[in-house]
């Protein structure tokens, strides 16, 4: 079947889905109305920097108004579609799991997770889901659905909640992305000239490193104490769509806090895994990472390739982050799924002569957890293959 044909299926599933979700008074993101958890992730141990309508705003997360509940009758599902291979009938969740992973255990494609989630009004906090709660299989006006059918304790005990809203199930990985992040960031091209960047160091020192001061221009309004990462402008990104330049790899090299304010700023460096030389650029120590999002395909075609890996190694694999040359602009909005295609080689036709392109074969699969305007970060969930650059990203089959 051909890419086009799948992709097609897909959304005659997904528009079905959607249908009956919507008869079913179903929220398509039970996080809706929510206060959304976030977790900061240090510059220094992993972050993205911020500014303006650049790479590094907030992404466009899609959210659906919070539903009218009914209570229907419910019935136990025995082999609804699609679910995975040896799917349970409950799961009990247990402190660790992603949303993913709950995902997977029933479903054979993790992304339709939405489609068939039935939020029970009668759970506290129904949106979300937490250790200890039992999920089960179930009917739902003749739809199939997932549900939480049984709350842990601490949902239903009328004293204050013992776990806080932050250790809710979380939809990928945290600390996978973290790790990631602490070696480098990307940063647009219009983005760098409004950042902070070193003009000198104090004393006689050409470099700098951590336990030196540093003088910096573009911060002079910062009160003494706050806190920046330190960043080297590497190698231009390049979209290979049109040849242009994107964005460029930025290099974690040091970490400190202002001293003293003024035009130049005096800064403290605090740590450094490398030489700090004039010209590098500060970016704020955290960003927020977003935390509650559903799997889900793309509302729109996404056509798109591998431009950058964190951390820069050459074959990508499982819980790496990947950078995306499609982003806000071209419809891609956090949680989105993307299967990652090998290119296929170009070989020579011994028989019928001249040379013949293989087939694009799916190799893995991406979540988008951050979405900027041009580009987009990813984790990779699953690789049946080792990925490379320039891997094409797709809507997934």
């Amino acid at each position: 079947m051909s890419v086009c044909n799948s992709v097609s299926t897909h959304y005659l599933r997904l528009t079905a889905a959607l249908l009956i979700t919507t008869l079913a008074g179903c929220s398509l993101n039970p996080f809706a109305g929510d206060d959304e958890p976030r977790r900061p992730v240090p510059i220094a141990t992993g972050s993205q920097a911020p500014g303006g309508s650049t790479s590094m705003d907030a992404g466009l997360s899609r959210t659906a108004p919070a539903p009218a509940y009914s209570e229907p009758a419910l019935q136990r599902v025995s082999d609804p579609v699609p679910l995975a291979e040896g799917h349970p009938n409950e799961y009990v969740v247990k402190v660790g799991d992603t949303l993913w992973d709950i995902a997977a255990t029933f479903l054979r494609d993790p992304w339709f997770w939405p489609e068939i989630w039935y939020v029970n009004p009668e759970i506290e906090n129904p949106h979300l889901i937490y250790p200890g709660d039992v999920l089960g299989l179930v009917y739902i006006d003749g739809a199939p659905r997932i549900t939480n059918v049984r709350a842990s304790t601490y949902r239903l005990s009328p004293q204050a909640r013992i776990t806080p809203l932050t250790e809710a199930v979380a939809s990928v990985p945290y600390e996978a992305i973290a790790s990631f992040l602490r070696t480098g960031v990307v940063l647009e091209k219009d983005q760098i000239d409004g950042l902070p960047y070193m003009v000198a160091s104090r004393g006689d020192h050409l470099i700098a490193a951590a336990g030196n001061q540093i003088y910096v221009r573009g911060a002079a309004n910062d009160s003494p104490g706050t806190r920046y990462g330190v960043v080297h402008i590497g190698d231009p990104l390049i979209d290979p769509d049109d040849n242009r330049v994107v964005g460029y790899e930025g290099i974690i090299v040091g970490e400190g806090a202002m001293r003293r304010a003024g035009d130049p700023a005096t800064f403290a460096l605090t740590d450094s895994n490398q030489e700090i030389i004039q010209g590098d650029r500060l970016i704020p120590e955290t960003v927020d990472i977003p935390l509650n999002f559903f799997p889900k395909a793309p509302a729109n075609m996404i056509d798109g390739q591998i431009i950058s890996v964190v951390a820069g190694v050459t074959q990508i694999g499982q819980y790496q982050v990947v950078v995306m040359n499609r982003g806000a602009r071209d419809g891609l909005a956090v949680g989105d799924v993307l299967t990652v295609f090998q290119k296929g080689d170009e070989i020579d036709d011994r028989i019928g002569g001249g040379t013949v392109r293989l087939p694009d074969e799916a190799a893995g699969t991406v979540m988008v957890f951050k979405v900027f305007d041009r580009i987009g970060y990813g984790l990779v969930m699953e690789a049946t293959q080792a990925l490379h650059l320039y891997d094409y990203v797709r809507n997934p089959i």
